[in-house]
């Protein structure tokens, strides 16, 4: 019979002492290509969102997905069978431990005053539903929740207004919230039945939505925001349903001195509206923070418009007010806000994430209640127009209008003399 030789004897009769048997365990697996389903546990459920791996130019890159939305991950960083996604733009990440065809870990997102929610994550991939598998062939024959609808968010005292959009094809639902502090982006879902469920996760917010629509053609459900938020929310059909004058809540004080302020940029310079800088210039200013998926969408068209027309007198400042009143930390995320939008304008950290720290900070106003906020004031130094929060290209015609009202005013004041000294 043959005999074998223990690990131990092989090296000492072959005098390799310093090289292990075992098997090294310093390999590096990376996440499998295409699509995986994605999952976080709030407290209302699963929320599920899509997740795929590409390589571009040899680098590992991912997408998180909700409907048409395909939101690009760039930092990621693997080490064994650790995955790290830091989300573009944001301080929020997903670390998690690679298993073959899954992955477990943990959503750490930043909240204000710099505090944490760490959500349980899971992804397994080749898998593509959303809620349900076949969910257009699985369950009762779904009802019907396309069109727009005027809905209420909370009760009593604390309601606020809002209008549900949605798209539908068969059991798969997509569509968005528009509220007067902004849209909820973009959502993706399906409806069994008379029950609705929607989600999105875009690396901003962890949004969850359940509801069913009753016989009496009204949507009542809940709505949960990551772990610590959750709210009631009643809809009704009403296809003529309005946010009002939102978009002008907030205006200049009646006694309100010309607009001023002087903040810090990210390289610790004091900067003020009144530089020589921007003397007979067309500025705009935003109220912004890099935590806001909205203030993203802005940035994104505030970056494009900048670059076009700042040869023609167009200058931007961004405020920014963030989750950290540390300015160290505070000026980390306002760069990587920049980066993200590769933005070519100012922006000052102004203060914490906070609608009265915003207010405080320009006294001029009779109060922040959006971010983004966003003035145009014009070649004199007049504030000509004040847009409360921002539909995105989540909202469609709305984003579409939004985007066609901002360039006709900003050429509008371009168009207009500058003052003579």
């Amino acid at each position: 019979m043959k005999r074998f030789l223990s690990c131990g004897l092989a090296l000492a009769l072959f005098g390799l002492a310093t090289v292990g048997c075992a098997p090294r365990n310093d390999a590096t697996d990376t996440p499998r290509s295409g699509p995986w389903r994605a999952t976080l546990q709030l407290p209302g459920g699963e929320l599920p969102f899509g997740l795929e791996f590409a390589r571009e130019n040899g680098k590992l890159v991912a997408f998180l997905q909700n409907g048409s939305d395909r939101v690009k991950v760039n930092e990621i960083t693997v080490d064994g069978h650790k995955i790290s996604l830091r989300m573009d733009g944001f301080e929020n990440r997903i670390d998690a431990t690679l298993e073959g065809n899954a992955m477990r870990g943990t959503l750490t997102m930043i909240k204000s005053a710099g505090k944490r929610q760490e959500i349980a994550f899971a992804a397994r991939h080749g898998e593509t539903h959303r809620f349900t598998k076949d969910a257009a062939t699985a369950g009762p024959q779904p009802a019907d929740v396309s069109g727009r609808w005027a809905t209420t968010f909370g009760e009593d005292g604390s309601a606020s207004i809002a209008v549900g959009e949605f798209s539908q094809s068969g059991a798969i639902v997509t569509g968005t919230f528009l509220t007067p502090t902004g849209d909820h982006r973009y959502l993706a879902g399906e409806l069994r039945g008379r029950e609705l469920s929607l989600s999105k996760f875009d690396g901003g917010h962890a949004f969850l939505y359940r509801a069913t629509l009753g016989e009496d053609g009204v949507l009542r459900g809940r709505f949960w925001s990551g772990l610590a938020s959750v709210d009631t929310f009643v809809a009704r059909r009403d296809e003529n349903a309005s946010l009002g004058d939102a978009e002008d809540a907030t205006r200049l004080r009646a006694d309100a001195k010309p607009l001023d302020f002087s903040f810090p940029d990210v390289a610790g310079h004091q900067i003020s509206l009144r530089d020589p800088y921007f003397k007979g210039k067309v500025v705009i200013v935003t109220l912004a923070g890099s935590w806001c998926p909205n203030c993203h969408d802005e940035a994104a068209l505030l970056a494009a418009m900048h670059a076009r027309k700042r040869e023609r007198g167009l200058e931007v400042v961004s405020l920014m007010f963030e989750q950290f009143g540390d300015f160290d930390r505070a000026r980390e995320a306002v760069y990587r806000f920049r980066d993200r939008h590769k933005i070519g304008y100012t922006t000052l950290i102004a203060g914490i994430s906070d609608k009265d720290d915003a207010a405080s900070k320009l006294p001029q106003l009779n109060g922040v209640y959006a971010f983004p906020t966003t003035l145009f004031i014009d070649r004199s130094g007049r504030v000509r127009k004040i847009h409360t929060g921002f539909s995105g290209p989540a909202t469609g015609k709305h984003y579409e209008k939004l985007v066609a009202d901002f360039e006709r005013l900003t050429d509008e004041l371009l168009a207009e003399p500058a003052p003579r000294s």
